[in-house]
């Protein structure tokens, strides 16, 4: 079995007895003095990293279906969400009545179901705290293709969900708030 498999990789197991360290659980709570519009940079991986799960059209369609309905039940507001073949990155804002932690684990188990994704556990979370910050993370979001040489220019990549677009651009009805 490969690594891409989900095997141990080039080196093999562990020798007998070698304990591997665990990743850090990571926290996820937005303490109480948080503002209520604050804006997430949020990025979710795939299990198997270099793999290939999410830039998928019919995989893409139903992520963006996800996040359009949480969009419209008011679980979260995305500013802008990529997809990039094994992870995807947005920019969120999760309502104060909101768990960011349930609501991720919610989308996140939603797609493993409809598009079969095996997501990794847990998730990264960064909040933003001025607007050059989200400019510069808008901006590293949408360049992240173009760093990965997967297109030459931004605006060619077909995995974006944009919150003033149909559906987020993607080719489904768009869906009623």
């Amino acid at each position: 079995m490969t690594a891409e498999e989900g095997g141990a990789g080039p080196l093999g197991p562990p020798p007998s007895g070698v304990k591997l360290p665990r990743r850090k659980i990571l926290p996820h709570h937005t303490p109480g003095w948080v503002k209520p519009e604050a804006i997430f940079f949020v990025t979710s991986c795939g299990q198997s990293r270099g793999l290939n799960q999410l830039c998928h059209e019919s995989v893409a369609a139903v992520l963006f279906d996800a996040v359009a309905y949480r969009q419209c039940s008011g679980r979260w507001y995305v500013h802008l969400l990529l997809l990039m073949p094994d992870h995807l990155h947005a920019l969120i804002t999760f309502p104060r009545e909101e768990d960011m932690k349930k609501v991720m684990a919610n989308f996140k188990e939603i797609t493993a179901k409809r598009a079969g994704v095996a997501w990794q556990r847990d998730f990264f979370d960064h909040r933003l705290r001025t607007k050059d910050s989200f400019q510069d993370k808008a901006r590293y979001i949408l360049m992240n293709p173009v760093r990965k040489g997967l297109i030459e220019n931004h605006e060619q990549w077909p995995y974006i969900w944009l919150p003033d677009q149909p559906n987020g651009g993607t080719s489904g009805p768009a869906l009623p708030c």
